[in-house]
């Protein structure tokens, strides 16, 4: 029965473009969602992919308003958001989840205001929870657009990066602009959440970043290392969830996400660096 499903799903991957385009966006979600959520649980910003994730919404809202893309509009509100996020938080006594719970919840509900707005409910359920199966040719062009923006700006500012993600502040005192990295990496972030609302919606995107990254962490102390574990996790987890979804007829996200968590548990019991059945010193 499970062997005639995998033949199934494989043959029918030969035959559909649909789902070749579903299966291409979910490698290319799954990598990029890996190698950003790394930084992501490096730096303990677990709650700011969350917060981003769920602003974009009104972005989203208003791109569909005014007729274009909603990268651009989903863009715009990340940015937004990490900014009023930085500035509540620098310039009150607040702290920072604090101010994340703040904004990330009024642009969110600004969102749902927006949408029933634009009267979009149908796309609602799309935005929310996914649905892999049916991305265009437009999703798959921007995904792939954002891929190649993940990589380059990786490679270009790696060592930036690795400084600003284990000590901040000794990469002030050799001069870097920290600032600088933190909002590039907000924009990247906007970016690949913008990318994976097609395929895990805006609820589970958080999921997709921080999953991955968290059992690649299990696996290694280096970072470059982590990296590539994290994007091979992702991929795994994006194709196996393809898969659940087609077969099953379940929602892209869940399946997706679920996968990803299986695997985490998994590594949490049996990787050497934390696990409890084969535990090493490190």
């Amino acid at each position: 029965m499970f062997l005639n499903s995998i033949q199934e799903f494989f043959s029918a991957l030969g035959h559909y473009g649909f789902l070749q385009s579903a299966l291409v966006t979910a490698v290319m979600v799954g990598i990029m969602s890996g190698i950003i959520g790394s930084f992501i649980i490096l730096r303990g910003m677990s709650l700011m992919g969350d917060a981003i994730s769920h602003s974009v919404l009104p972005g989203v809202a208003v791109a569909y308003i005014l007729g274009i893309n909603i990268v651009f509009g989903a863009s715009l509100f990340g940015i937004l958001a990490a900014g009023l996020i930085g500035v509540v938080a620098t310039k009150s006594k607040l702290k920072s989840d604090t101010a994340i719970g703040v904004v990330f919840s009024a642009f969110y509900a600004l969102g749902f205001i927006l949408i029933s707005m634009a009267e979009s409910s149908t796309n609602l359920h799309h935005i929310l929870f996914g649905n892999i199966l049916a991305v265009s040719d437009s999703d798959l062009i921007t995904t792939a657009i954002v891929l190649a923006i993940v990589i380059a700006f990786v490679v270009f500012f790696y060592k930036e990066l690795l400084i600003t993600s284990f000590d901040n502040n000794y990469a002030k005192s050799y001069g870097l602009n920290t600032n600088l990295i933190h909002y590039g990496l907000m924009l990247v972030l906007t970016l690949v959440t913008v990318s994976a609302l097609q395929t895990v919606g805006i609820i589970l995107v958080v999921a997709m970043l921080v999953t991955p990254a968290a059992t690649a962490f299990l696996w290694t102390n280096r970072l470059h290392k982590m990296l590539v574990l994290a994007a091979i996790f992702g991929v795994i987890s994006s194709i196996v969830g393809l898969y659940f979804s087609y077969t099953f007829n379940w929602a892209s996200g869940p399946a997706i996400v679920i996968t990803a968590a299986a695997m985490f548990l998994v590594s949490f019991i049996f990787s050497p660096k934390q696990g409890f059945v084969f535990k090493e010193k490190y």
